[in-house]
């Protein structure tokens, strides 16, 4: 006759494996991977954003260079752009970048005066046709122009993945894992400069 307490004893080894695969699949069903899954892609969309700023950043100095061979002039707004650039790039950027209101205040307001600085810059080529036509010049100004376009995308990607993360941590059951689980999960910032005032104006050459 079978021993009953080794079979019970065997059962309750059996079943606590099962239980507890469960357990963990009735929680994924309740969202409880939703907040670190959604805060993994907002971090991933704000790497983005500054790899597109970092790229606009080094084609700076080369369009600045080659403007100053033919408008030596126009050395007001060309120390804006340089100074706008050393101010945008001397901020201090990482990951806890996004859950700082002061710091990403301080970022977007340099990237946006950096965008204004260098708008201007591009613009006074229509006084100067002989950097209109350098060819130098028109191959940089369309790398700015593509790489403004991808900072673009970038930023409205970034935008989304903060609405998502942050939507889940404000609505159940995501409010409750982040009260619980996830307390050191913090709401992400989100850019509040319109796209447009971001964006260098495009000059188009006839």
């Amino acid at each position: 006759m079978p021993n009953l307490s080794r079979l019970s004893g065997l059962s309750r080894r059996l079943l606590a494996p099962l239980l507890l695969v469960v357990l963990a699949t009735g929680l994924a069903g309740c969202g409880v991977n939703n907040i670190p899954t959604n805060e993994e892609k907002a971090k991933a969309a704000w790497s983005d954003v500054l790899n597109q700023y970092q790229r606009r950043a080094e084609l700076i100095p080369n369009l600045v260079e080659t403007v100053k061979g033919y408008a030596q002039h126009e050395s007001e707004v060309l120390t804006q752009v340089t100074q706008a650039r050393a101010q945008a790039t001397s901020i201090k950027v990482d990951a806890s970048t996004i859950t700082d209101p002061e710091q990403f205040r301080q970022f977007q307001q340099a990237q946006s005066q950096l965008s204004g600085a260098l708008g201007r810059l591009i613009a006074i080529s229509e006084s100067y046709p002989d950097l209109k036509a350098n060819q130098n010049f028109l191959a940089l100004q369309a790398q700015i122009e593509g790489t403004e376009n991808r900072i673009a995308v970038a930023r409205r990607d970034y935008i989304e993945a903060v609405r998502v993360y942050n939507t889940e941590l404000r609505t159940f059951p995501g409010v409750l894992w982040a009260s619980t689980l996830y307390r050191s999960s913090k709401p992400m910032e989100t850019f509040t400069i319109a796209e447009e005032q971001m964006k260098a104006p495009q000059v188009k050459f006839n």
